[in-house]
């Protein structure tokens, strides 16, 4: 028995320590690509290994104010326009994502497992569904309009399996029934008792939907002609036309911009959550 429990301790602590090892490790292989690349955007040479020739802003401002020569217009254009566009599929999303991801959490009726089969998974990759609007809405196609559409199809399984976990979570059934015994009518409860306590997958599901719409390029590649480019085909121009420097630059901006929307919706999420309680 004793020989049974000391193997069980010695399992328990090397194989906590085999899991610690693992993922320090994996997070030190994707973290150095990144932390180079943002480090290698204030040097001025990279002959051999490592960058050199620090501190120079030179690289950031090729790509921010529009001199570099993959950079037919400055960053913060694209990133105004292309912030605004994730934004508008973000907002379809939540519109469209979040009743479905409650309905399949929450009722019982016929197709519901269809339904959920084809909420959670992409319609089509990004290029077919370019090239399908190019055929069917010509017009609508060289539009932004039809970059939020896109972005939305693209990026709603996302918002749907992130709101979808947070429903499942939660007794909706008991959570609906205490709050209409209170008085309270069915939209004001799906408003302001059940929206309010999935507030977790929403935030998750938009900080995803946002960030894989505002990085989509195959999409925005096949449907975009004209006008300020997208950020996707900025960084693009910037990576093929350009020095590795300025590339590295033109990525580290799209880096802090994913990084600055994640805090700022944690922090809308959070200041929400306070303000309940």
């Amino acid at each position: 028995m004793s020989g049974r429990f000391r193997e069980g301790s010695l399992s328990a602590r090397f194989g906590r320590q085999f899991v610690t090892l693992v993922l320090a490790l994996t997070l030190f292989f994707l973290a150095v690509p990144v932390v180079m690349t943002f480090v290698s955007s204030f040097a001025s040479d990279w002959f051999g290994v490592f960058p050199t020739g620090f501190v120079t802003l030179g690289n950031w401002e090729d790509v921010i104010v529009g001199t570099g020569v993959g950079a037919d217009v400055s960053v913060g254009s694209s990133l105004a326009y292309s912030t605004g566009l994730a934004l508008g599929g973000v907002v379809i999303n939540l519109i469209v994502g979040v009743p479905i991801a409650y309905a399949v959490a929450r009722y019982e009726f016929w197709g519901r497992d269809w339904v959920n089969v084809f909420a959670i998974l992409p319609l089509a990759p990004g290029i077919i569904l370019g090239v399908a609007f190019l055929r069917t809405y010509p017009d609508l196609s060289t539009s932004g309009i039809a970059l939020i559409i896109g972005y939305s199809l693209l990026k709603a399984p996302y918002m749907v399996m992130a709101v979808q976990s947070s429903f499942q979570s939660m007794d909706l059934q008991q959570i609906e029934e205490s709050a209409r015994s209170l008085g309270a009518s069915w939209p004001r409860t799906f408003l302001t008792v059940i929206v309010p306590n999935a507030r977790t997958g929403i935030i998750a599901g938009s900080i995803i939907s946002w960030t894989l719409a505002a990085a989509e390029f195959n999409f925005s590649y096949i449907v975009y002609s004209r006008g300020t480019p997208p950020l996707a085909i900025f960084l693009f121009n910037n990576i093929t036309n350009a020095s590795f420097l300025n590339a590295a630059a033109a990525v580290s901006v799209f880096f802090l911009l994913i990084a600055l929307v994640t805090i700022a919706l944690q922090i809308i999420g959070n200041r929400g959550a306070v303000r309940r309680i």
